[in-house]
């Protein structure tokens, strides 16, 4: 084979394994400062079952604990639900995080999302609550859809943290 040849072939087959890896883990995160000590904010959003701050979650139900591989859906309001364990608990440190497994893209086109809540102390006895997320988008396969796309999967995931911390800080006057 002509030098030339032997080097386009040598190039293509070393681009080849990068070509065929699939999607790219995505993340996000939210950011929200609230007029209120830590310890008020946890309690509100301490109960893995209760998404009652949450705007866009119209109900939660599960097996109730805050336990680890406690599962919860929440029935949004948009329509749809999402099915969701809880892989860490630390009321200590004010932390939670999360995993869906499996969801339908049309509800939130995503796949393996995982989610960490957290609060944490801010001057003036404010509170900071951050929630971020990591997550594949909503069809791995080869060219997806403009709706399930990576920029729509972050489009999202932005929205949907950005809406439930916006519904947290509604709860606390000043925020």
């Amino acid at each position: 084979m002509p030098p030339i040849r032997t080097a386009a072939v040598a190039a293509l087959l070393m681009a080849s394994p990068a070509l065929a890896h699939g999607p790219t883990r995505q993340k996000a995160e939210e950011t929200v400062t609230i007029a209120a000590p830590p310890d008020k904010v946890w309690a509100v959003i301490a109960n893995f079952h209760d998404m009652g701050w949450d705007p866009l979650v119209a109900a939660t139900t599960g097996d109730g604990a805050n336990t680890l591989q406690s599962f919860r859906t929440l029935k949004l309001k948009a329509g749809g639900e999402l099915s969701d364990d809880l892989e860490e608990y630390d009321a200590a440190h004010f932390t939670y995080a999360t995993f869906l497994p499996h969801n339908d893209p049309k509800v939130l086109p995503v796949t393996n999302l995982s989610t960490h809540l957290s609060v944490a102390p801010a001057d003036g006895g404010k509170s900071v609550v951050t929630w971020r997320a990591a997550f594949y988008r909503g069809d791995p396969k080869g060219d997806p859809a403009p709706d399930m796309n990576d920029a729509a999967a972050v489009k999202a995931v932005h929205a949907f943290l950005r809406g439930g911390l916006d519904g947290l800080a509604a709860k606390f006057p000043g925020s």
